[in-house]
């Protein structure tokens, strides 16, 4: 990856919204992010179908060679696909450290700009320094603001695809128990988004007081109130988000038992094949991840554009009170 190059015309205001800015920051290189996601999930059905064949023919024909020779092919789609993946998370982060850098940068022109005016460094100062802090969860969001819900999505939709191709009433069966939690993760994720959003301005709100003029004792139990504020708030993001996680690793069991029960039964019945069987429960526990990934992406991006909307009101402030 080439250098940070200086950022041009840093004088320009930030764009409205969180997309706007990754667009403007890394239009070109999210579309290669978007292809190597592609790739990767595209992938994902490969080791599934070689698992399938490789217990299929080491139970009806007993034959070592093709066992084998699959065995080798599922380690070389497995290296390929790790490899592109290893890629594909440089590449992200590659593209989150220039955002970041491009925003610190931002924040430093102003801060220079606002050292211009004495009377106001102090308070400037403190001001940049919390900003600086903020930049670089915010720049992080960046790199994965596209290619993420493309990838995952993209897992999530193939691997059920692969499984109703290869078995239409398991693969159905096995949705519906997953499909619960299409109801109480957004109805989670929102509240937790809710206070998440809250515990920031709050925080800003701790920040802008360190920095006030004299302390009093009504100034004291108000910023006191603010810290007890912002404990309540992550006491009540972890009791969601830890119920929300129970919740998901419950029904994702649940799926893989219902694949093992009825495709067993079928199995048994002689209507699938055993490897049909191994393929659903290894494809079931491909999908968990993926989803729940797709659920920290969704509170990033909340947290991200609270974050770029009060980066953007500080970056504007500033100039204008200069003005």
């Amino acid at each position: 990856m080439p250098q940070g190059a200086p950022i041009k015309q840093t004088g320009r205001p930030l764009p409205p919204s969180i997309l706007g800015y990754v667009r403007r920051v890394s239009g070109r290189h999210q579309l290669g992010l978007l292809l190597l996601s592609v790739i990767v999930f595209l992938l994902t059905l490969a080791p599934l179908e070689i698992q399938r064949r490789i217990v299929n023919d080491a139970i009806s024909k007993g034959a070592f060679m093709p066992i084998v020779w699959l065995a080798l092919a599922y380690f070389s789609v497995s290296l390929l696909q790790g490899g592109i993946k290893l890629g594909l998370n440089i590449y992200r982060s590659w593209v989150s450290e220039m955002a970041v850098l491009d925003l610190r940068r931002l924040v430093s022109a102003r801060a220079l700009d606002a050292a211009q005016h004495p009377a106001k460094a102090a308070a400037k100062g403190t001001e940049v320094s919390m900003i600086l802090s903020e930049v670089e969860p915010l720049g992080g969001f960046v790199g994965i603001s596209v290619s993420e819900p493309l990838l995952q999505t993209g897992v999530l939709v193939s691997v059920f695809g692969y499984l109703a191709f290869l078995q239409p009433l398991v693969a159905l069966l096995c949705a519906l128990a997953f499909s619960p939690q299409l109801v109480f993760v957004p109805l989670m994720q929102r509240a937790i988004n809710r206070r998440s959003a809250d515990r920031i301005e709050t925080l800003r709100s701790v920040g802008g007081n360190i920095v006030g003029t004299d302390a009093q004792a009504s100034d004291i139990a108000e910023q006191d109130g603010r810290l007890q504020r912002v404990f309540q708030l992550n006491m009540g993001i972890f009791k969601i988000k830890y119920s929300m996680y129970f919740l998901m690793n419950l029904l994702q069991h649940l799926g893989v038992g219902t694949a093992l029960g009825v495709g067993g039964y079928f199995a048994v019945k002689g209507q699938i094949d055993v490897g049909t069987v191994v393929a659903f429960v290894s494809g079931l526990a491909r999908v968990n991840d993926p989803w729940g990934d797709l659920v920290d992406w969704f509170r990033e991006m909340t947290l991200a554009r609270t974050r770029y909307r009060l980066l953007r009101d500080a970056m504007e402030m500033p100039r204008q009170r200069d003005d």
